[in-house]
């Protein structure tokens, strides 16, 4: 077996025994904790199987800690200020995850042109805020998703929403967010939040989610 592919299935073991672990964890909030650990790890696991590199790896372990769950966190301030920049103004919606995370969703009306990734001046006080709120609290990262509706063909679509998730990292980074605590996802018209068949329920299928956490240590 050659020394790459040991060191994958090392990776997934890792996330086997993290999972057992959590068997013997009792109490809700140690449940949740270990959750978001087999969550990161089970990530990690993944990215090595997507690839040799550490980058991989570390990748899988923050999209894995996201859907673990992550707790511990006050959010209160954070909100605030994204919420300060006019983001109700325009429709972005701040909420808490029931997995510990929070989200901020940018509607299709405020983020791109029509077949565009690129970003709309509008919108920029609202990124401005996250980074700020990045910068200002090192522990956490941010998970950004972007979602088309089903019109046209999927290939496409699902370019366009990984060049719109792109697009949103890359503006963070540009406010000095370091690009190790940033992940972009496409996910194209794979995850509706409404029916594809009426024009409203296309406008909130385009989107772009930005999922702040902060990993269990």
């Amino acid at each position: 077996m050659s020394r790459n592919l040991s060191l994958r299935f090392a990776s997934i073991a890792a996330a086997g025994l993290v999972l057992a672990g959590c068997a013997t964890t009792s109490g809700q909030q140690g449940q949740t904790a270990i959750g978001a650990g087999a969550g990161a790890a089970l990530g990690a696991g993944l990215g090595a199987l997507i690839g040799d590199s550490s980058k991989a790896a570390l990748i899988g372990a923050g999209i894995g800690a996201v859907a673990g769950g992550v707790t511990g966190y006050n959010w209160d301030r954070i909100k605030g200020q994204v919420e300060g920049a006019g983001a109700s103004d325009m429709g972005v919606d701040v909420s808490e995850q029931p997995d510990g995370s929070l989200k901020v969703n940018l509607p299709s009306t405020v983020t791109f042109a029509t077949d565009s990734y690129t970003l709309k001046p509008d919108l920029y006080p609202v990124l401005n805020a996250v980074a700020r709120s990045l910068n200002e609290n090192p522990s956490l990262r941010a998970h950004i998703v972007g979602h088309t509706d089903s019109t046209g063909q999927a290939a496409y679509n699902q370019t366009l929403s990984q060049n719109r998730a792109g697009s949103v990292v890359s503006y963070l980074e540009r406010q000095g967010v370091a690009a190790g605590r940033l992940t972009a996802e496409g996910r194209g018209a794979s995850d509706p939040v409404a029916s594809n068949a009426t024009s409203q329920g296309r406008a909130e299928n385009r989107r772009v989610e930005i999922y702040l956490y902060r990993p269990q240590q």
